[in-house]
């Protein structure tokens, strides 16, 4: 199981902020910001704070084997702003040649010069935010790009070498039927990904979504027909030759997201950024989720934390259940090695009972979820944790 750092940048601008979405993030335009002079000062603030970091934390001395651009929308940045910013990254951690670099985008943000150009500046595995090839389903994820331009920056981004690709996709969106997705998941496998993350849509706090819920404008599907499309998925991808090694995400052999296993098997990370986690176990810190004053405390020259937590010993049990469950398993040896618990003996008639219903499978040392078990993962996480 891959437990190596990790390092995180948000980067908090799109060009419009999407329905569902409750990421900090601003759009220029709506904020009435220039985005360009924005994007530059934030920039300068980023590589500020991976110094002022790298001089005051621990971990200078690990190897760090991904790095992983997120938001918001990392591919609005200039290649010469990425470039700088790995360049400060290398010089500050030391990062392996062989690293996984990954950058979140946007279909209709990139053109296949500009792709080239972030994958020369570095970058080596691209994430693309596509959701659905449904132009009503788009529009009502107040997506700003078409189906087209979604498989057009695809095909630009393999010219321009990039051979590890994802795709984003989203399920259970309001009125979906089960043929409107398997023809998404049609359009997407045609376009060769090495990896596919399928979300079920989540109703998030303070989002647009919620309060359209809320006010009854827009009526959820209904919970049968959401396992419906998430069984159809992993049989569909399975049957394609992806693995699944986590509730959403599926990869080609090989072609697992590195930064994501890391997550999943709580290894250590480094986020910068507004609203950036970071995490080196026992400890789990923050920071501030506002702009102007993550560039106010920089400018300063101090650090934009907001906040740190110690985890105590049985929060990181639960948290090291609830993610094992979710990926590839609860390798009973090392939790035991960790916690002191012997799992399968505490919890042995609840885990029998899982076996027994075929929502989990015991392989020594692994304790994992079936496909059945995934569907209801969170109410096994529950009673297990």
């Amino acid at each position: 199981m891959h437990r190596m750092p990790g390092l995180y940048l948000h980067i908090p601008f799109c060009e419009h902020k999407c329905i569902y979405c409750d990421f900090y993030s601003l759009a220029p335009t709506e904020e009435r910001m220039d985005g360009d002079a924005m994007m530059a000062s934030f920039v300068e603030a980023l590589r500020t704070e991976i110094h002022l970091r790298s001089a005051t934390a621990d971990g200078t001395d690990m190897v760090w084997d991904t790095v992983f651009f997120g938001g918001g929308t990392p591919s609005l940045m200039r290649s010469e702003q990425m470039e700088a910013i790995l360049g400060d990254l290398r010089r500050s951690y030391a990062i392996d040649p062989a690293a996984e670099i990954t950058m979140e985008a946007n279909p209709g943000t990139v053109s296949q010069e500009r792709l080239a150009a972030f994958r020369k500046a570095g970058v080596n595995r691209i994430s693309f935010g596509v959701q659905s090839f449904h132009e009503d389903e788009l529009r009502f994820l107040t997506r700003i790009h078409s189906a087209e331009q979604a498989e057009a920056s695809i095909r630009a981004a393999r010219r321009a070498g990039f051979d590890d690709l994802n795709i984003d996709l989203i399920f259970s969106l309001p009125g979906q039927t089960l043929d409107r997705w398997k023809s998404t998941l049609d359009r997407t496998l045609a376009l060769e990904p090495t990896h596919v993350s399928c979300y079920s849509l989540i109703i998030e706090p303070n989002t647009p979504l919620l309060r359209m819920v809320e006010s009854k404008q827009v009526s959820l599907l209904d919970p049968a027909l959401d396992a419906e499309l998430y069984e159809y998925t992993m049989e569909r991808l399975r049957s394609e030759g992806f693995g699944q090694y986590e509730v959403s995400n599926f990869a080609r052999p090989g072609r697992r997201s590195r930064h994501n296993d890391n997550y999943w098997n709580h290894g250590p990370y480094v986020g910068f950024g507004p609203s950036a986690h970071s995490f080196g176990s026992p400890v789990r810190s923050w920071n501030i989720a506002n702009l102007s004053t993550y560039l106010s405390r920089l400018s300063q020259g101090q650090l934009p934390t907001a906040g740190e937590e110690r985890l105590s010993r049985e929060q990181l049990m639960t948290e090291a259940i609830f993610l094992g469950l979710r990926s590839d398993g609860i390798d009973l040896d090392r939790f035991e090695r960790e916690f002191g618990r012997t799992l399968l003996h505490e919890r042995r008639t609840l885990i029998d009972d899982l076996v027994g219903e075929q929502l989990a499978i015991v392989e020594p040392p692994i304790l994992r979820l079936t496909s059945k078990g995934y569907v209801v993962c969170d109410e096994v996480c529950a009673k297990l944790g």
